[in-house]
């Protein structure tokens, strides 16, 4: 590591950049400076980043292996819909459209607390196992509930996902959880990767920790899935199966686990080459799995695995002595 990532960045980088960022999108949107298709890719980037993010938090930061997170996904995706197609129609989208995307995070979220207290009862590789059944459960009754349109779909969902707001919600997503993991709270669900056994004997709230991780991590993964509806205008079960879950974890095991820019590197990176690959057809859903194979057997960390820009972190993380040289 260079002597440049050992000293503190600047103050107020981060929310510079932060900020920047959504100027950036502002513009683009405003003035109308990329066409459809691009525009449809950077929505569908910041979507991404969102659930690598979210999902980096359990599987990264906590340690724990989830494969359900389009589960979570799922569900944020159809209560926003039914928000803001069967019980908000009649409503301005400035202040309905916000209001249905909360409405799926704390959807997914309350999801996320109940299968915590199941799950979290259980150790080792068991959570793996229960967020698949979940998943399967999820999707089931998706299909089989005729008021959300069943296996046919939910249709005449509106377009409300704008660049603008995924940049919104993915600046807020990467602001809160760069919180949470260097809070002192935060550096209890470090713990539990490191030792849990350890980490309870020192006193650290393990059960607790692990829930809030997994609770928030459900939130934002059913905020993706409402941007993700109103971007796609129309969902089905099927779209929130394994290969979903899938894809989600070859992001987050490409950029690296327990990284902020590892998850912004492999959403990105998994965001292009899919549009690279769409041409193949059915073989990307070959090549895309292959890749996460690879990567846990050549590097199981990812790119930036357990490794961080220094804009992420918070000043008091760096030494003092190493600010003043």
């Amino acid at each position: 590591m260079t002597r440049w990532f050992r000293q503190p960045p600047p103050r107020g980088v981060l929310l510079a950049f932060l900020v920047a960022g959504l100027a950036a999108c502002f513009v683009i949107e405003q003035f109308g400076l990329v066409d459809d298709y691009v525009r449809f890719v950077l929505i569908t980037l910041g979507i991404n980043i969102i659930l690598c993010v979210s999902l980096n938090l359990v599987n990264g930061w906590m340690g724990e292996f989830s494969v359900g997170h389009a589960g979570f996904m799922a569900l944020g995706a159809y209560l926003s819909a039914c928000v803001s197609v069967k019980w908000l129609a009649w409503g301005d989208p400035l202040w309905m459209f916000p209001l249905a995307v909360i409405g799926g995070g704390l959807m997914a979220g309350a999801v996320g607390f109940l299968l915590g207290l199941l799950s979290f009862k259980t150790r080792g590789d068991y959570l793996a196992i229960i967020t698949l059944a979940f998943l399967m459960i999820v999707k089931s009754g998706l299909e089989n509930i005729p008021y959300v349109g069943g296996p046919r779909g939910f249709l005449g969902i509106g377009n409300h996902t704008t660049l603008l707001w995924t940049a919104v919600w993915t600046v807020l997503t990467l602001w809160a959880i760069r919180n949470l993991v260097y809070s002192r709270f935060g550096r209890g669900i470090v713990a539990v990767r490191e030792d849990e056994i350890a980490a309870n004997a020192m006193g650290v709230d393990t059960r607790k920790a692990k829930l809030a991780a997994f609770v928030v991590s459900s939130f934002f993964g059913g905020v993706a899935g409402a941007l993700f509806a109103h971007q796609l205008q129309f969902i089905n079960p099927g779209v929130f199966d394994i290969v979903k879950s899938t894809e989600i974890l070859v992001m987050v095991y490409l950029g690296g686990i327990g990284s902020l820019a590892g998850s912004i590197l492999g959403a990105t990176a998994f965001t292009f080459l899919s549009q690279v690959l769409q041409p193949l057809g059915t073989w990307r859903m070959v090549i895309l799995p292959l890749i996460l194979v690879l990567l846990m057997i050549f590097r199981p960390r990812g790119i930036m695995g357990m490794r961080e820009f220094p804009w992420f972190v918070p000043r008091r993380e760096f030494p003092a002595k190493e600010g003043k040289k």
